[in-house]
């Protein structure tokens, strides 16, 4: 029945709306990993290339 193509679309985006809107909150309730300052690293890998022969 064509007169039922507007509310498929309407139902594509609202659930195309409804899943990225959880995609956001995931990804703002989930931290990614805590990225080690570079003037720690700089600092102690000094140590590490510093040979004697």
């Amino acid at each position: 029945m064509p007169q039922m193509a507007p509310l498929l679309w309407l139902y594509l985006y609202i659930f195309f709306l409804l899943s990225f809107i959880i995609f956001l909150m995931i990804n703002y309730f989930i931290k990614p990993f805590e990225t080690i300052d570079s003037n720690i690293i700089s600092k102690s890998s000094t140590h590490f290339f510093n040979w004697k022969l």
